[in-house]
């Protein structure tokens, strides 16, 4: 089973309609659980995902534009509401800390647990986060007002115990986090058995880069080569060329460009205009760049 999910909580636009939530999604790594964006109806599609909230310890804004972040208060709100203690991390530009607090400030009263801010620099790609498990770097974009995306990183881990050959060699139980860190282990006869023997290699890291609103970036494949999942906004296809231009959104073909020269394994593509009934036009266009393309959609999850 996969250790590397992300959940598509909503996948469309400025402009609310009846068939997208704005844009939300959790990435799941070793089950840690981390929100990336947080529109209107959070709440709601959360409980749809069945993504625990008592998991949930840290969300990433990418901006700030409502379809982005107007969820966020409302979810704080209801997370106190259910008991929560567990403190919850924002990372976010700036600007978004003053607003924040007003509002707590303002409608919750009594809050169960910490909301702590962390400020990111939008212009910089810097590591925000770091656990154990994964680090969460900025990604610099191009959007109408200061705006970031985010790469996520698994770790390492150390490679597998091959239960066989610790038995055959009767090897203690106490030594196997030392073949694993490498060491081997020597027979009465002062024979050397190589970890690599013993031992089974690690599965290969995972790697995720969310790339919110943003204007077509001809480097921005640098900053994101052989990620395995590419999720890149595709608002609008080549008939709005202009209007993705003037607004400073991307295409469905910009985003393939991307994927393709960033040599990703996979692209998803979304943040959907509302003139779109159906996505399947920005899904072709892609595909005729980048055949490894899907749609984001409200309730997929993607392992890696």
């Amino acid at each position: 089973m996969s250790q590397f999910k992300v959940h598509i909580l909503g996948c469309g636009s400025a402009l609310p309609t009846l068939r997208h939530f704005p844009s939300m999604q959790v990435v799941e790594v070793r089950g840690k659980q981390f929100m990336v964006d947080c529109g209107e109806g959070a709440q709601i599609q959360l409980r749809r995902s069945h993504v625990g909230f008592a998991q949930l310890s840290a969300v990433f804004i990418s901006h700030l534009h409502g379809d982005h972040c107007f969820g966020l208060i409302g979810m704080i709100s209801s997370f106190g509401l259910l008991g929560r203690t567990m403190p919850l991390h924002i990372y976010a530009p700036q600007a978004l800390e003053p607003m924040l607090q007003s509002q707590i400030d303002m409608f919750i009263h009594d809050l169960s647990y910490e909301v702590l801010f962390h400020a990111v620099d939008t212009t910089q790609q810097t590591v925000v986060f770091e656990d154990r498990s994964l680090t969460v770097e900025t990604l610099p974009l191009e959007h109408r007002v200061p705006c970031c995306g985010y790469l996520f990183r698994e770790k390492s881990t150390l490679p597998h115990i091959r239960p066989e050959m610790i038995d055959f060699y009767g090897i203690p139980v106490s030594q196997i986090n030392n073949i694993k860190a490498g060491a081997g282990w020597t027979l009465d006869d002062g024979t050397v058995i190589p970890t690599e023997r013993l031992t089974r290699p690690a599965n290969p890291p995972h790697s995720y880069a969310y790339c919110s609103d943003t204007r077509y970036m001809p480097q921005l494949h640098e900053r994101i080569k052989d990620v395995d999942l590419l999720y890149h906004e595709a608002t609008y296809g080549a008939d709005k060329a202009d209007g993705a231009a003037k607004y400073y959104h991307s295409t469905a073909a910009e985003a393939a460009q991307v994927a393709r020269d960033a040599h990703v394994k996979q692209l998803m593509i979304g943040h959907y205009s509302a003139r779109y009934d159906d996505e399947q036009i920005l899904l072709n266009e892609a595909k005729q760049i980048f055949p490894n393309t899907i749609l984001s959609r409200e309730g997929l999850s993607v392992e890696l």
